[in-house]
C-alpha cells in the first residue's frame, strides 16, 4: 500500500509553529534537559522509547500541582498493573482553579440551551459555586472515594458538581437525561453511588422531556442512594419528595480546599456504550486523566487561557470529560446543550460567533452532515476567530477535511482518535506539522502505538490492529466490581498477551500520520481481502443522494457470505436502479470488485447509540439470528425505532446462520 507522497491540505505559518505550546516544549526540553529534535516523529520516539525521563520532563513542564511529591515514575512497563508516580499526592481539580485569581470577573464558562439564552460564568463565581457545593457534598456525609452520580445535560452545573467531586476525593460518574432508566441504571447500579444530582428535565429539538418520573425510577434502583440534589431546569418550580435543591447546596461562601489524593484515586467512572451488553465500568484515576488532558488539551490541540473552546458533547460521551479538560489549561469552556441541527444546522456555527470561538469542535458526523446540506459556515457567521477545528466519533473522510478548509480557511483540522477506555487520544493533532486530507497528524506524545498484523508484527504503511505497546499514565485503574481483573484482562490483552489491543484497525503512514479504517471486529472480509467499513462509508456517502449507510458481512462458517448495504437518503430521493448503479459502480472502482453489496437497501435510519457510533456488531449480530433483547439496548441508542426495520429484515431474508 505504499503511496507517493501527498500535497498538504494545510500547513502551518511560522508563527503559528512558533508560539505553539509543543514548540515551547520542545525549546524547553533543550533548556532544560539538553534534548534538541529535528521535527516531532524525533520527539515521539524519544517519548515512547524513554517513557520514564518523558513523563518526568512533562510533569516539570507544565508545573503541575502537589503536595508531595512523587517517589518513583513508573514501577514497570507491564500492562495491565503499571504503576505510575508512586507517593505523589495531589488534586486534579487544584490544577484548574490556579488560573486567573487575579482576574475574577473573566469568563471561565459560556453556555446555552435550548431552555436558556447565552451565559456567562465568571472564573470567581465558577470557584466559589464548586466551593460551595463541596461544602455542601461533605455536610450530606460525602467522603473521599464516595460516588456521586449526575443525570445532568452539558450545562455549566455539571462541571461545578464534577470538580466539587473531585476536589473531595468523590468518585464522579455522569449520565445524560436523554438516556433511559434502564440505560442509567445499568451502569449507576453497579458502582453503588451515595449521592444523585438530576434536572427536572430538558429540552430537545424544541420538544420538552419531562424526566421527574425517571428520576424518581433511579432512586427506586439504586438501593445504597442516600440524598437527591434536584436542579430545577426545564421548569424553574419542579420538586421531588425528600430531595434537595441546587440552589440550597450553592449559596454558602465556603473556601475550596483540595483534598491530597495519591495519583491513582478513582477520580471518575465512564462506560463502554452498552449497546450489546452490561456496560463495563471504566475507572480512570486524578494523575493520569490530569497528565492527559494537559497533553491532548495543551500540547495537541494548542489550548491556552487566552482560547476559548467548544467540543459539542453530551454528558454521557468522554468528550464531555475532554471538554472540561479545557479548564485544566484557563481556557474558556463554551458548551452548548440542545439539538445541532434545530432549528437548522448553522445553530452550532452562530454559537461559534456568538462566543468568538477558537476551537470549534465536533463528531465527523456533523461537518458530514453540514456538507450534505450544503452549508456555507462562513457565510452565516463570523467565524474569522476559529484557529482549529476538532474532529471524532468516527473518521472524517478526505472530503470532509477538504469541506473544511475550504469553508473556514486557514484552521488547523485536529482529527483525533482515542477512547473511552483510556480517556485520551492514541493519534490526533499537531499544530507544528502539516495536515493531510484523510490523515490524523501524529501518534501521540508518549503513547506507543503500532499498526499489528495478526502474528504481532509492526506494519509501517499497511492496515493491521491498533496496538499500544507500552503503558500509559491514562490506562483504567480497574473495571469496577472486577474483583480478579479477569474482564479487564479480557477486554483488551487476550489477542496479544501483555499488550494493549483497542479493537480499531489502524494504518501508519510514512509520515508518521494515522488513518482509522473502523473497527477491527467488523471488518468487511470478502474472498479473503479484509477492508475496513469506513472505507466503504466514505465511497458510498460521497453520492448527494446518500446522507448515511450501514454496511455489514454476514459471514457463515463454510459457506459464502451476504453483504448488505444499508442506505438512508435525501427527503424524497428513492433508491432507484441508476442510483444503485452509481452506488456499485464507486465501490468497484474506488475500492474493490470483490466488496460490492449483495443488496442495497433503503432504509429510514441507520442504528446508532447516543454519542453517534454506528451499530454495525450488534445489527450484524441480530441479521444472523441473535434475538434483539441480546444484540441491542434500546436506552444505550439515540434511535431505537428503527431496530424493528432490520429484525424484519433478518426475518424476511433469512438472515440467520441456519439458513
Amino acid at each position: 500500500m505504499t503511496e507517493s507522497a501527498p500535497t498538504p491540505l494545510w500547513v502551518p505559518d511560522n508563527s503559528r509553529v512558533h508560539n505553539s505550546r509543543m514548540w515551547h516544549f520542545m525549546r524547553w526540553l533543550e533548556d532544560h534537559r539538553e534534548l534538541s529534535f529535528a521535527d516531532y516523529n524525533a520527539l515521539w520516539q524519544w517519548s515512547v522509547d524513554n517513557l520514564e525521563e518523558f513523563w518526568d520532563a512533562f510533569w516539570q513542564y507544565f508545573d503541575v500541582p502537589f503536595s508531595k511529591p512523587y517517589k518513583q515514575i513508573l514501577d514497570t512497563r507491564r500492562m495491565p498493573g503499571a504503576r505510575w508516580f508512586s507517593g505523589a499526592r495531589l488534586n486534579m481539580a487544584e490544577q484548574v482553579f490556579r488560573f486567573h485569581q487575579d482576574q475574577p470577573d473573566r469568563p471561565a464558562i459560556i453556555s446555552r440551551s435550548e431552555l436558556r439564552p447565552l451565559t456567562e460564568l465568571s472564573w470567581g463565581e465558577f470557584r466559589r459555586q464548586t466551593a460551595a457545593m463541596a461544602h455542601s457534598l461533605r455536610e450530606l456525609g460525602v467522603e473521599k472515594g464516595d460516588r456521586v452520580v449526575a443525570y445532568l445535560p452539558n450545562i455549566p452545573e455539571a462541571a461545578v458538581a464534577f470538580f466539587a467531586c473531585a476536589s473531595i476525593g468523590a468518585i464522579w460518574s455522569s449520565c445524560s437525561p436523554d438516556m433511559g432508566t434502564r440505560s442509567v441504571t445499568d451502569r449507576f447500579k453497579q458502582i453503588d453511588p451515595r449521592i444523585l444530582i438530576a434536572v427536572d428535565g430538558y429540552r430537545y429539538g424544541g420538544q420538552d422531556y419531562d424526566r421527574l418520573a425517571v428520576v424518581d425510577g433511579l432512586r427506586k434502583e439504586l438501593p445504597t442512594l442516600q440524598q437527591t440534589i434536584l436542579l430545577p431546569y426545564l421548569d424553574e418550580a419542579a420538586e421531588l419528595d425528600d430531595a434537595v435543591s441546587w440552589d440550597s447546596m450553592t449559596t454558602n461562601n465556603e473556601p475550596l480546599y483540595f483534598e491530597p489524593v495519591s495519583f491513582s484515586h478513582p477520580l471518575w467512572v465512564v462506560y463502554s456504550s452498552g449497546t450489546t451488553g452490561m456496560p463495563k465500568p471504566i475507572v480512570h484515576g486524578h494523575g493520569g486523566a490530569l497528565l492527559e488532558g494537559l497533553q491532548g488539551q495543551g500540547l495537541h490541540m494548542d489550548l491556552g487561557p487566552d482560547d476559548r473552546y467548544l467540543w459539542f458533547t453530551t454528558t454521557g460521551w468522554i468528550m464531555w470529560n475532554a471538554q472540561i479538560s479545557g479548564l485544566l489549561l484557563g481556557a474558556t469552556i463554551c458548551i452548548y446543550d440542545g439539538n445541532p441541527g434545530y432549528p437548522d444546522l448553522g445553530t452550532l456555527w452562530r454559537f461559534a460567533e456568538e462566543t468568538r470561538l477558537s476551537f470549534f469542535g465536533a463528531g465527523a458526523a456533523f461537518y458530514m452532515n453540514c456538507k450534505k446540506a450544503g452549508l456555507e459556515p462562513a457565510k452565516i457567521a463570523d467565524l474569522s476567530l476559529i484557529r482549529s477545528v476538532g474532529s471524532t466519533g468516527s473518521p472524517l473522510p478526505e472530503e470532509g477535511y477538504t469541506w473544511l478548509i475550504e469553508q473556514l480557511g486557514d484552521v488547523l483540522i485536529a482529527a483525533i482518535s482515542g477512547g473511552t477506555d483510556v480517556a485520551a487520544s492514541y493519534v490526533g493533532a499537531c499544530p507544528i506539522m502539516p495536515v493531510y486530507a484523510g490523515e490524523m497528524q501524529c501518534r501521540t506524545l508518549g503513547t506507543a502505538v503500532v499498526a499489528m498484523d495478526d502474528n504481532g508484527n509492526e506494519l509501517i504503511d499497511e492496515v493491521g490492529e491498533l496496538v499500544i505497546t507500552k503503558p500509559m499514565p491514562s490506562m483504567p485503574l480497574y473495571f469496577w466490581g472486577d474483583e480478579d481483573g479477569q474482564r479487564y484482562h479480557d477486554s483488551y490483552f487476550d489477542t496479544f498477551p501483555g499488550l494493549w489491543r483497542h479493537g480499531d484497525w489502524i494504518r501508519i503512514t510514512p509520515r508518521g500520520g494515522a488513518v482509522i479504517y473502523g473497527r477491527s471486529d467488523t471488518t468487511i472480509n470478502r474472498h479473503g481481502i479484509r477492508m475496513g467499513t469506513s472505507e466503504i462509508y466514505r465511497v458510498v456517502e460521497e453520492q448527494p443522494e446518500v446522507l448515511d449507510s450501514l454496511v455489514v458481512d454476514l459471514e457463515y462458517l463454510g459457506k459464502s457470505s451476504f453483504m448488505p448495504l444499508f442506505v438512508v437518503l435525501r427527503e424524497g430521493v428513492t433508491l432507484d436502479e441508476g442510483l444503485s448503479g452509481r452506488i456499485r459502480h464507486a465501490i468497484r472502482t474506488s475500492l474493490s470488485a470483490r466488496h460490492l453489496p449483495n443488496e442495497i437497501v433503503q432504509v429510514e435510519a441507520v442504528p446508532r447509540t447516543l454519542t453517534g457510533k454506528k451499530m454495525e456488531l450488534p445489527i450484524k449480530k441480530l441479521l444472523l439470528g441473535k434475538p434483539l433483547a441480546e444484540v441491542a439496548n434500546p436506552d444505550a441508542m439515540a434511535n431505537p425505532d428503527c431496530l424493528a426495520y432490520y429484525q424484519a429484515f433478518a426475518r424476511d431474508h433469512n438472515t440467520a446462520v441456519s439458513r
